[in-house]
């Protein structure tokens, strides 16, 4: 069993933010798998249903981004899922929009919700599936920017990197997760 964890925050002024890409992500590969997201416990929302042969949880955390820990911890512990089964998908200010970078492992780079996750499980050693989101221009806020709304422009190239998501997370499920970094870790090309 695994399960697949998009971040974000919960409530309706973050939808479709920058730092919701996590619970989209979640979204598209719920909508492509038919598995409905509609139970609430463990601090979040959640369905549960098959990937091919793998069973699978797809969970969006409802603690706000720099709490997620909390939820996955419980829900790992309920459902008995090792760290190494857990993905998380989030977002990356350090990638232009729509580019991924995945991970078998690694530090939290500035991120608090996978810094809170690593807190809570333990351990560094999830997979992890980070989404670009574009660079914070100089002038601006970091808060402000990451709870920002894309442009229709940027909304195109998110929506292609939500697909290359969802197809990265089945690599993964299958075991390819070295396949998974070497087809999608490139810097992606704008026609």
């Amino acid at each position: 069993m695994y399960i697949i964890a998009g971040l974000g925050n919960p409530t309706r002024e973050y939808d479709k933010t920058r730092h919701n890409v996590g619970f989209e992500a979640i979204d598209v590969l719920a909508d492509k798998l038919g598995i409905r997201i509609t139970e609430k416990k463990h601090k979040a929302v959640y369905g549960m249903g098959m990937a091919g042969y793998q069973k699978v949880i797809l969970s969006k955390p409802q603690t706000y981004m720099n709490l997620s820990g909390e939820s996955i911890r419980s829900m790992a512990d309920y459902y008995k899922v090792e760290p190494e089964n857990i993905i998380i998908i989030c977002d990356d200010i350090n990638l232009t929009e729509g580019q991924l970078r995945i991970r078998k492992k690694g530090s939290a780079g500035g991120h608090n919700g996978l810094k809170n996750i690593i807190q809570h499980l333990g351990t560094q050693e999830f997979p992890r599936i980070r989404v670009g989101v574009g660079e914070k221009p100089k002038e601006m806020d970091l808060a402000d920017y990451v709870l920002g709304h894309f442009s229709k422009a940027e909304r195109a190239q998110m929506e292609e990197g939500y697909d290359r998501a969802t197809e990265a997370v089945r690599l993964i499920l299958a075991g390819e997760i070295d396949a998974a970094m070497n087809q999608y870790n490139k810097k992606q090309t704008t026609v």
